[in-house]
């Protein structure tokens, strides 16, 4: 079933989230915030001292859940001087997968597919904070570039989203002109929407 977000009236009952549907099969917390960490933005590395000051958790438990990542080849490694540094393994078949799977957990699909497409004049969305870098978090930030957007139109797109997500979303918007010199401040930043020019689709 499929949820349209618009500004019409009354929208279809919504029962779940992303979050409380997916979230079961990935009850593991630690195996969850690595899959998390590596496959939300596949840029991201990180060792092991690196990742237990990130989640807050023992490098023993996260040791278990590298081990058994790296042994299945989901997550591939190397050294750097002392460190072992790992990331995922882009090559994997099951990484379409489980990228998806971890998108679909975050909300980026439902965000993308309920909420961007319907402001048209969108160029590109990028996801920012503490998700861009691989953390869960409650709240979503964006940074959206364009021209000519409806701000109260995406407002009360965005605040239908937060119910449906059951996370906070915020957004910086910028134009196209400007947008370069705000991305190269900005670490992390993850595309996760462009429209498809005329030129692209041919």
């Amino acid at each position: 079933m499929t949820f349209k977000l618009s500004t019409h009236h009354s929208p279809s009952p919504i029962t779940h989230s992303p979050t409380t549907m997916i979230g079961p099969l990935l009850t593991n917390k630690t195996r969850l915030k690595l899959l998390l960490k590596f496959f939300l933005n596949p840029s991201n590395t990180g060792y092991l001292r690196s990742l237990s000051e990130e989640f807050g958790e023992s490098t023993n438990a996260i040791r278990v859940e590298l081990n058994r990542f790296e042994e299945a080849g989901i997550l591939e490694s190397s050294v750097e001087g002392n460190k072992k540094i790992y990331k995922a393994n882009p090559h994997h078949p099951l990484f379409p997968d489980i990228s998806s799977i971890v998108r679909k957990y975050v909300g980026l699909d439902t965000l993308a597919e309920e909420v961007l497409t319907e402001l048209g004049d969108i160029k590109e969305v990028y996801l920012t904070g503490k998700l861009a870098q691989g953390l869960d978090s409650d709240e979503i930030h964006l940074f959206i570039v364009g021209s000519k957007i409806d701000q109260s139109f995406l407002d009360r797109l965005i605040q239908k989203a937060q119910q449906l997500l059951e996370r906070k979303i915020f957004y910086l918007m910028a134009s196209p002109n400007n947008a370069e010199s705000i991305l190269k401040e900005t670490p992390n930043a993850l595309l996760i929407y462009k429209t498809e020019t005329s030129e692209e689709s041919d």
